[in-house]
Formats: C-alpha cells, structure tokens, sequence
C-alpha cells in the first residue's frame, strides 16, 4: 500500500521538513507541494491525494477553507499544521485526522502518519466507508475465560499497552484486548481520545486535571483518581484535545 502526499505550507522551509521525514518512508509518495490554500485546492481536486499535510494559516484562502471548500467525498485524509492550539476545533469539523503543533515533534509526526496507514488500511478494504469520517470503533470485544465480554468505548477510562495486547481500563477493572495499541490508536475517535505517551492512551473527558512537572511532562488525574504520566510529546496535543472535548460532537 503506497500512501500518495500532498504538502502544503506557505514556509519552504516548513515543506522541507515535512518533505524530509516522509521521505524516509518506503511506502509513501510525495505527488506535490503548495505554498498556498488556492493551489492546494486545486491540486486536491485534480490529483486526489490519499492524505494532505497542510497548514492551517497561510495568505489567501488558509488550509481549513481549503478542505472546507472540498465536498466530503472529495476530500483527502488530512493532518493540520499548525502554531496554534485554538484550531483544534475546527480540526474535528473538518474531520481532520490529526494535527501537529508547530514544531512538529519527529514522535507525533510518526504517529500521526501511522494512523493514516490505518484509516487508509480499512478504506481500501471496504470502499464504502465514508470518506470525510471514518468509523470509529465503538465497541470490543475481551475474552474472560470461556466467555466474551463486550466493552463500549464510552465505558474506558485509559487505555495502556500489553506487549500485544493493549488493555482497557474501565471501571476500575482491566481487560485484555488482543491488539497492539498503535493499531487500536488508529480505530479510536480523535475527538474522544488522546495519545499521552507511546504506551498510554486517555479518554479526554475522564481527565479531571493536569499538572506540569518540571522536565516538561504532566501528571494527569481521572476524575476516579487515577494518575497518569504524558510525555511532553504528547502534551501540547493533549491540552488542545482537552479545550474541545465535548464540543467537536
């Protein structure tokens, strides 16, 4: 499977940094770059990208009008660009696939590419899945013994990696599910969960509070009292995740 890019950012250098990184991925082509909202809106009609990396703010029409303008089936994967936390919600109005807070930490980028795979993985096995918005998984299902529980997404609390297995915390007990959390980060909905480090995912509207910690991490507390550490990788994404929870719905 071969990802085909689209960049879009009004800075060279910007572009270069973007274009760097993805060339270090075998299965990804990059088909163009643009410097502005009117060119990355044509390109994105007449070259249908599988996913745009674009900025939010440029002169002219800026990257959110651009994928606005676009009809939902018209409409590429997308991961924002942007220096600005404040546009997070219209990230999820546009169904963005994720954003990344300027500069773009090498991780997040890596991860927000990986979900790409993902989201690009299940439309290309069933072409009917609407194109501006993935179907986020809503349920799973855990083995206890002979049985099979099922556990709704809005039941989880936090969710922390097993080796292969990635495990559901909800309601103060933990169940196992057989899948690796980079893949289940790819099939949850941005807009409900966040990435706090490469092994610890949370439910935003669990978090009760957030503290600073002096090497630039964050102690997070649930609303249970449950303390969870986030990488300062993770946290500028996670604070404008936690502005917008509940009204990206």
């Amino acid at each position: 499977m071969t990802l085909r890019v689209l960049v879009v950012d009004d800075e060279p250098l910007a572009r270069g940094g973007v274009r760097a990184r993805l060339a270090t991925q075998p299965d990804v082509s990059v088909i163009g770059e643009c410097a502005d909202g009117e060119a990355a809106l044509a390109a994105m009609r007449a070259q249908r990208p599988d996913l745009v990396f674009i900025d939010v703010q440029m002169p002219g029409i800026n990257g959110l009008d651009a994928l606005e303008s676009l009809s939902p089936p018209e409409r590429p994967l997308a991961i924002l660009l942007t220096a600005h936390a404040q546009f997070a919600l219209r990230a999820f109005a546009v169904h963005a696939l994720d954003y990344l807070l300027k500069p773009i930490d090498d991780e997040r980028f890596a991860d927000a590419l990986d979900r790409a795979r993902q989201v690009l993985a299940l439309r290309r096995r069933d072409p009917a899945m609407p194109s501006p918005a993935p179907a986020w998984a809503s349920r799973f299902e855990v083995r206890l013994g002979q049985r099979v529980r099922l556990i709704d997404a809005a039941q989880i609390d936090w969710i922390e990696a097993q080796g292969d297995y990635a495990g559901l915390h909800a309601g103060g007990q933990m169940h196992l599910l057989r899948e690796p959390l980079h893949r289940l980060a790819a099939r949850l909905d941005p807009a409900q969960f966040a990435r706090i480090h490469r092994s610890a995912i949370v439910r935003l509207d669990r978090v009760a509070e957030l503290q600073a910690l002096s090497n630039r991490d964050s102690l997070l507390r649930l609303h249970d009292g449950t303390p969870l550490r986030a990488s300062r990788t993770y946290v500028d994404a996670l604070r404008a995740a936690l502005l917008v929870v509940g009204t990206a719905a």
